[in-house]
């Protein structure tokens, strides 16, 4: 007879416990990060800053001239309210030198892991409408990916430093000056910075092509933009397999750069003030140097103040619409002004698509790309009355200082100075706001977009 046996007490199952709350700050929402990574920057950079070390004078910065620099640094922006030269020690400008290359190098890597974080969040349909700066790319591997940045930052910047050096050395710089003003200039340069070791900026080298030639090419490299640089390097040889993005950013900045180039240089090409007092040749530098320093660079080869009124308003329409996407140019962008441009031509055709060869722009990206450039406008527009309101600037000048600013530029008419304390918190703002802020919105509106499951009946209200 089988043994009876005590049935065993029923098991209790615990219940899967519930998944950890994710960090929103890192995963539901990225685009956080960017504006409190750069906040972070600013202030560490305005408190070494203040430090008596970094300052020539008895004591360190005030804490509004600090903080001042370090915004326009980090942001890659070049508007100072002092005279870098002369203010700030050899240690004051390293630190500025460090938040540079932390606000260029981070604006790439920050701009492609923001992408990445994109990429996986979304499906398929929500990558082709978010996937704004790297969809030219096959950003698998995010450590290959930081390495390609490093690689083609240090790349660029100790080939642009070495010429400068070289040429620094020959016009009677010692060897260690002439490395460090070479170095300096290269970095500025690359990470469109505008900062510059000289009290006049390049206006003593305005007809110099040895240093305003490798300036140049650094700025437009970096100024294109990094998932750009990466796929002309892979696709050198084939400009027709390059993607959308890719083709939009080169010819873009290759027209613009022409077109700016003409219009600047028939503006001052005779003027006294200017380049008229150039050699043919020089005036031709002269002119490249108006042309591309505006691509949100901000150094400048000649005194804006002297520049005739139709030469600044090309220079306001060079530095709103910027560079190229994911690189350390300002502005709203050349991809973005290009495919309202689009819009507005398909629109005139009586299109419904908006196409540009075999490829059509989907109406999200031209929703994003209408947001960036409103809400550039409704910042500048702000800044420009608040500072009409506590200077006595002209609206030229106002205007320009505002567009330079937000753009990241670094131009000036020579008012940044003189701004009451109120005016400088403007600029401190539209400049961070400027080149923090349209990474923010251009990611979080790519991140929003999520497809309705119904429509609303449509009205049309008459527009014109």
């Amino acid at each position: 007879m089988p043994s009876y046996q005590r049935p065993k007490p029923p098991t209790i199952q615990r219940l899967p416990s519930a998944p950890r709350k994710q960090n929103r700050w890192q995963i539901d929402n990225p685009v956080r990060l960017v504006p409190v990574g750069f906040l972070v920057a600013v202030l560490l950079g305005a408190g070494l800053l203040m430090l008596p070390v970094a300052r020539t004078g008895p004591s360190g910065a005030d804490p509004l001239t600090a903080v001042f620099t370090a915004v326009s640094a980090v942001c890659v922006t070049g508007l100072i309210t002092v005279d870098t030269a002369t203010y700030w020690t050899p240690f004051g400008q390293l630190v500025i030198l460090g938040l540079i290359q932390i606000g260029g190098f981070g604006i790439m890597t920050l701009g492609t892991l923001l992408a990445l974080l994109v990429r996986r969040k979304l499906g398929l349909r929500g990558q082709l409408m978010a996937a704004t700066e790297t969809r030219s790319l096959n950003l698998g591997d995010v450590r290959h990916v930081l390495l390609l940045v490093a690689k083609i930052t240090i790349g660029i910047e100790l080939a642009v430093a070495a010429v400068l050096s070289v040429r620094f050395w020959a016009t009677g710089h010692d060897i260690p000056h002439a490395i460090y003003t070479g170095v300096f200039h290269a970095i500025s340069a690359f990470n469109n910075a505008g900062f510059s070791t000289y009290s006049d900026s390049l206006m003593g080298f305005v007809d110099d092509p040895w240093i305003i030639i490798p300036i140049c090419v650094a700025i437009v490299c970096g100024g294109l933009g990094f998932p750009v640089m990466i796929e002309l390097l892979r696709r050198n040889e084939d400009h027709r397999g390059w993607a959308l993005h890719t083709r939009l950013t080169v010819w873009g900045t290759a027209i613009m750069l022409a077109l700016g180039f003409l219009a600047l240089a028939s503006f001052e090409w005779n003027r006294s003030e200017t380049l008229g007092h150039l050699s043919p040749g020089g005036k031709i530098l002269g002119a490249l140097g108006l042309t591309v320093f505006p691509r949100t660079a901000g150094f400048n080869s000649i005194d804006y103040a002297d520049a005739s009124s139709e030469s600044l308003l090309v220079t306001d329409m060079l530095m709103f619409i910027g560079g190229g996407s994911a690189g350390t140019a300002g502005g709203i962008k050349v991809t973005t002004f290009l495919v309202l441009a689009f819009a507005l031509w398909s629109q005139i055709r009586g299109h419904e698509q908006v196409t540009l060869g075999n490829r059509a722009i989907g109406e999200s990206v031209q929703r994003q790309a209408l947001s960036v450039v409103l809400l550039g406008i409704g910042a500048v527009l702000v800044g420009m009355i608040v500072l009409l309101r506590v200077t006595s600037h002209t609206v030229e000048e106002v205007l320009f200082e505002c567009v330079s600013a937000f753009a990241t530029v670094g131009l000036s008419m020579g008012i940044t100075g003189d701004l009451p304390p109120a005016g400088q918190w403007v600029i401190i703002l539209l400049m961070f706001g400027g080149r923090v802020g349209m990474v923010t919105v251009a990611t979080a509106l790519a991140l929003r977009s999520k497809m309705l499951m119904y429509r609303l009946p449509e009205e049309r209200p008459i527009i014109g």
